[in-house]
């Protein structure tokens, strides 16, 4: 079952596994089952920008959930979002 549908009353199928952690970034998470979440692609697509592959503001909040419900500290990159951000508007500007 698609776990963040779930949240909502709804009882869809998962068809794909997310890593909250991005495993290409924290190779160490890839197979710990808290890291591990069952999604629908439409609630994937939520969780990543799929021009640049990295979180998008509702897949960081997921990470940071995580990060505390299992005594794990924040990565710093995903402390500041203003700077992650103001970064993306940039890159759309041009």
């Amino acid at each position: 079952m698609c776990q963040m549908s779930k949240r909502y009353g709804k009882f869809l199928q998962a068809e794909i596994v997310h890593h909250i952690f991005p495993r290409d970034e924290f190779p160490g998470y890839e197979y710990d089952p808290w890291n591990l979440i069952s999604l629908t692609i439409a609630e994937h697509n939520k969780l990543h920008d799929r021009n640049t592959n990295e979180l998008t503001e509702r897949g960081i909040e997921l990470l940071r959930r995580t990060a505390l419900k299992n005594n794990i500290p924040i990565p710093e990159q995903y402390t500041n979002t203003e700077k992650r951000q103001y970064k993306h508007e940039i890159r759309r500007f041009y």
